[in-house]
């Protein structure tokens, strides 16, 4: 006896092994085949990739099927045990969703009267867009659409009259919602942003350039790879899934200390809450008054100095600074008590640790973003103890002080969500992949919506972008001092009232810091804008320098004058508001570095030979462990 395969066993019955073989070779055919009629019929008409497939086509789409299914089938056997857990954080993270989307419900969408306009203009639009496509073709007889934006910016949403009607009709929807939010009545401004900031989270999410099959890129990707884009997107998805967080470049091509954060120095001090670096001179001579640096306690120190072309502390060093900088360790179970004044009793702590070391009266300083924050804190403080003349000057990047203008992040920010962090801490930290999932959110098309296009639809290869690899690196935070960061600055807007709050015993006062500052603010920030930056300002006794640097939070910071990209602003008035410093202000093409160098020059011009603790790890000079130490390595 024989299967249909014409093989039998001994016994002279059928292969059970050929005849599954056959079954299984049956079901991925089909798999394949169903998978391949799903895109086809989606393609231009006449192309080859609607000609009628061959068996190797078929036998290629089956595998990918099969390998989709296989992926899937072993994701969920591996999470069987954990789906509860799973389910749980996925649960709190809903309610966090759940906020936003129930604001957005509050749009008049279903009104009658809102229905008919949209309905009219919808059929303009739609008789606009197909007017343009000369019967027979799928070429558009002129080249504009109604609405631009540069999600669609290529060609391939123009030439098709289905996919310019998609994505045209998707942003006469998008910009229909978002007047409806920003017309809304009967809303506190503060619920009032909220609602915009929703609605442009629900618009973004149904983007048509999100979804397989109503993107024409993804379409003829998967048309021309028979389905491996998909198979190799779903590899991207499920890594993404088993460590929680969004890959945005090549985890493999970063190593710090080899290719990034690679800066001469030496790791000379270091207490439970961070590690104190000094950098190798590259001058004979440097300045006498030191430099030290705070970068922001929510990231990853190399920043700063990402490599030799972008560093920031590696040009400083070059100026004939002796820099040191700040590593904070990121948070674990042992840090559950860290609070507020544990990170100004640092930041004292290390000014001090410089000035005894270098023997010198004073440093100046940097804080960056909410570094800085702290860094006006202890300033105030200090000024109370008389103790201001420790610091020389003060150099604030894309700091805020000021609230109350904070910008989107006070989306995130009330009693339901506050209650949600507290659910999503554990063991006194929160995990920073939480952290950086907010402020990708800020920016959800660029850094959330793009990524999920190329990585899981198109599955194209992570690009090794260094800046992109840091943002990746989170760090974890102490669960009372993130929250009462939120409540106490961001919420309330305490720190801008005098003597409102205190740290290691001090009232604080920002009015009296009167050393020299320079502030720095980015024209385009989204986490902290340049009119709540402007702010600080208001609060300070002493002379100030501002200046708006083009971009944002990072590229109008990390901008070396080697790049001749971007500009800055200067205003040599005194303008009482950042819209009358913007009027009155000078434009100056490329990087605002050499100005602030030749600021800092011109208050402490004094110099010393390069040689003795200048140089860490020097003769007789004990350190701890070359840069960029142990603790930006700490996850």
């Amino acid at each position: 006896m024989t299967d249909k395969t014409g093989k039998t066993d001994m016994a002279g019955k059928p292969d059970m092994a050929s005849v599954d073989a056959v079954v299984f070779e049956d079901l991925f055919r089909q798999q394949g085949e169903a998978m391949r009629a799903m895109f086809a019929p989606l393609m231009p008409a006449g192309t080859a990739a609607v000609a009628a497939p061959d068996p190797a086509d078929l036998q290629h789409w089956a595998m990918s099927a099969a390998k989709l299914q296989k992926m899937w089938l072993d994701y969920s056997a591996e999470q069987s045990g954990h789906f509860e857990p799973m389910l749980a954080r996925f649960g709190d993270i809903g309610k966090w969703t759940e906020t936003f989307m129930s604001m957005a419900g509050q749009l008049p969408i279903a009104q009658a009267e809102t229905q008919a306009r949209l309905w009219s203009e919808g059929m303009a639009l739609w008789t606009s867009v197909l007017g343009q496509f000369t019967p027979g073709t799928a070429t558009p007889t002129a080249p504009a659409l109604p609405r631009t934006d540069r999600r669609f910016a290529d060609k391939r949403w123009h030439e098709q009259p289905a996919f310019a009607l998609i994505h045209q009709t998707y942003l006469l929807l998008s910009e229909k919602l978002q007047h409806m939010a920003d017309e809304a009545q009967g809303l506190s401004p503060e619920r009032k942003e909220q609602l915009r900031f929703a609605t442009k989270m629900l618009t973004d999410a149904l983007s048509p350039a999100n979804f397989p099959l109503t993107n024409p890129i993804v379409i003829e990707r998967t048309m021309e790879t028979k389905g491996e884009n998909l198979v190799k997107g779903a590899e991207h998805l499920i890594e993404d899934l088993r460590k929680g967080q969004l890959t945005h470049t090549d985890p493999l091509a970063f190593e710090l200390g080899r290719n990034i954060a690679v800066t001469p120095g030496k790791v000379i001090h270091e207490t439970p809450l961070f590690q104190l670096i000094q950098y190798t001179p590259t001058t004979d001579e440097v300045f006498s008054t030191p430099l030290l640096i705070f970068p922001p306690w929510i990231n990853r120190f190399y920043i700063l100095d990402l490599n030799p072309q972008k560093s920031f502390i590696r040009w400083a060093v070059a100026q004939g600074l002796t820099v040191f900088v700040v590593s904070w360790k990121s948070a674990d179970a042992a840090m559950a008590d860290v609070v507020w004044d544990d990170y100004i009793r640092s930041q004292i702590e290390a000014i001090d640790h410089v000035r005894d070391r270098l023997k010198v009266p004073a440093v100046h300083t940097i804080g960056y973003c909410v570094a800085g924050t702290t860094l006006a804190a202890t300033l105030a403080i200090l000024a109370r103890r008389g103790q201001a003349d420790k610091v020389a000057s003060a150099t604030f990047f894309t700091a805020q002080v000021d609230f109350d203008d904070a910008g989107e992040l006070r989306n995130f920010i009330d009693d339901r969500q506050l209650k949600m962090l507290d659910q999503l801490s554990t063991d006194g930290y929160l995990d920073g992949r939480i952290m950086a999932a907010t402020f990708n959110a800020l920016r959800g098309s660029d850094l959330i919506w793009n990524y999920v296009v190329n990585n899981y639809l198109l599955g194209q290869d992570y690009p090794a972008f260094d800046l992109l690899h840091w943002n990746g690196d989170t760090t974890n935070l102490p669960s009372k001092w993130h929250k009462a960061y939120l409540c106490d600055l961001y919420r309330d807007n305490r720190l801008v009232i005098p003597d409102a709050l205190e740290a290691d015993g001090t009232p604080i006062d920002l009015r009296r810091i009167a050393v020299p500052c320079y502030i720095q603010a980015g024209r385009e920030d989204h986490i902290a804008p340049a009119n709540s930056v402007w702010k600080l300002t208001r609060h300070l006794s002493g002379s100030w320098r501002f200046v708006l640097a083009g971009s944002g939070h990072i590229a109008g910071v990390v901008n070396p004058p080697e790049a001749g990209k971007y500009q800055y602003w200067l205003n040599p008035d005194d303008p009482a508001t950042l819209e009358e410093f913007v009027s009155g202000a000078t434009e100056t093409k490329g990087s605002w570095w050499p100005d602030w160098a030749k600021w800092i020059a011109a208050l402490a011009p004094a110099r010393v030979a390069s040689k003795g603790k200048r140089v860490p790890g020097g003769k007789g000079n004990r350190v701890i462990e070359d840069a960029p130490g142990r603790y930006v390595r700490s996850r």
